[in-house]
Parts: C-alpha cells; structure tokens; sequence
C-alpha cells in the first residue's frame, strides 16, 4: 500500500468485507500483527504468577492480535469500529469478546475492571477527522479519559502507534498526560526506516519507579540508551513522567481587529445583501472598560 490507509478512508469503511479478508489472510501481515503483540505484551510487565488477566484489545480488528492474548493464557474483549473486521474474527473463532463501537467516543467499559490494554496499529486514526462531526482533541480526550478510568490502579496500556509526524506525537501523548497517565514512548530500532516502531507505554496512577518506561530495543535487540537516539530529533523519546501536567490555559486578550478590516468586513457583507449598519467614526472603536 503506497499510503497510510487511515488517510484513504475511515476505518468503517476502509476495512470493508473484501479488505478484512485481505488483511487476514495475509501471511506477512499475521506475522508483523504476531510479533507487534508480543512486544506489547512484553511491555505490559504483567505479574509472572500464571494467573490469567483480563485484558482489553483496542482495534482488535480480525482477532490478529488477540490470539496472542490468549496463547499467553490472559482472557480478552476486543473493540473495533468495523463490522466486517468483527465478522472475520467470528468466523475464525477467537476466544474474546468482541464488541463494535468507536474508540473515538470513549470505550464504554465500568472503572477499573481492566488489568492490561493493547493496542495495535489504531489510535493514529483517531488523529484524523473523517466527519465533520471529529474533533481530533475531542476524539483523543474522550479515548484517553475512558481508557484510564477502565484500567485498575497501576496498569498498563501499550498503544503501538505510526504517528505521520512529530506534531501528531505530541498530540497523542499529550492528551494521554492530560487523562493522568505517565509513562513514555518507547522505539525499537530507532534508527532503522523498516524495523522502526513506537509504543506509547502508559502506567494508570501518578509517576513511579515502576511506571517508568522501559527501554526500546537496538538493531541486535539491545536496549537503547537515550544517547543513542540524542543526534535525531525525530527518535527521541518523550517521556510523559518527566512533565508537569499542564494547567488550564489562560485566556489571552485578543487583539482587536483594526477600523480597515471592519469596514472590508461590512462592505462584503453589504454585496451579499445583509443589513449592515451605516459606518460612522464610531465604526471599530474600542470601548472603555467603564462603559
């Protein structure tokens, strides 16, 4: 695929009945999907005390994902906003829940009864408005406030993401730090153009030794120092534990528009055939404070 499918089309859309079984019969795809999970898993750091989690599949799409879920023994629910998707994952027989809905609109699921949560390949479409009803903030700050308040105190959400570009990251992440989540970003292969992924790695609770995110991993599958990515702007790694947790932005005075803009203002709303008020030298005074 020569460009990114989330700028193609919506994903309901987009993943149709003929792309789902594209997308799922693929042997490369089932294997990128396997090895992407697994890395997520890895980096969820659950307990090793065999006791299967309940854990929660965003973008769950044909099920790809969620088998690794259960090979590692955990029990799943899987969202996903494409009814062929599901529909696929129905017929293969996936051992989760699936349920059909709009991460966009927050998840739906009761505080705290999540352990664990991946994601592969989907919150980057929430970055993208393909209504005119989306408002990526809104759709990022609903997901991100829906998804900390599922997941129980101290655990963890992996979202591996392909951001577009560095401001799409900082959006990501920042509304994550919004929800109350700390963490970071962790790549592997920072510096390979194939091989590069990035994992949003979130803890649910204030920052802590345990909450740090973990290192990425190198071309022979060492871990990264933060040197090692130092020389790149685009591959460093934005820990959100590291910040403050922003306050509410204050209203600034805007500047007021000048007598020459109104008076451009009217004029074309007179050609339109609006009632305008007639100019006069008090057209675009500022009033005083006492008025």
């Amino acid at each position: 695929m020569t460009s990114r499918p989330e700028l193609q089309a919506p994903p309901e859309i987009f993943y149709n009945d003929e792309e789902a079984r594209k997308y799922t019969s693929s042997s490369r795809i089932i294997e990128i999907q396997a090895k992407l999970s697994e890395r997520a898993v890895e980096l969820l750091a659950l307990p090793n005390d065999d006791v299967p989690r309940i854990l929660l599949d965003i973008g769950c799409g044909s099920g790809l994902s969620g088998e690794t879920l259960t090979e590692n023994g955990h029990q799943w629910i899987g969202l996903d906003i494409s009814q062929s998707m599901l529909d696929v994952a129905l017929e293969r027989e996936v051992e989760g829940d699936l349920v059909l809905g709009d991460m966009g609109q927050g998840l739906g699921l009761r505080p705290g009864v999540i352990d664990g949560a991946i994601s592969i390949s989907a919150v980057q479409w929430l970055c993208n408005a393909d209504k005119s009803s989306h408002e990526p903030r809104i759709r990022l700050k609903a997901f991100f406030g829906s998804l900390y308040r599922c997941l129980g105190r101290g655990a963890r959400a992996v979202l591996q993401v392909y951001p577009e570009n560095l401001a799409q990251r900082e959006l990501i992440l920042g509304f994550a730090m919004r929800a109350g989540f700390s963490g970071g970003i962790v790549v592997d292969f920072p510096h390979s153009t194939k091989r590069r992924k990035e994992y949003l790695v979130l803890t649910c609770g204030p920052p802590s030794l345990s909450s740090a995110a973990p290192r990425g991993k190198g071309e022979e599958g060492e871990s990264c120092s933060d040197e090692d990515s130092s020389g790149d702007e685009d591959n460093q790694s934005v820990c959100i534990s590291d910040r403050h947790r922003p306050r509410k932005k204050q209203r600034l005075n805007k500047k007021m528009k000048g007598r020459e803009w109104v008076l451009k203002k009217k004029e074309q709303m007179r050609r339109k055939g609006n009632a305008v008020p007639a100019d006069t030298k008090y057209t675009a005074r500022k009033r005083k404070a006492r008025f």
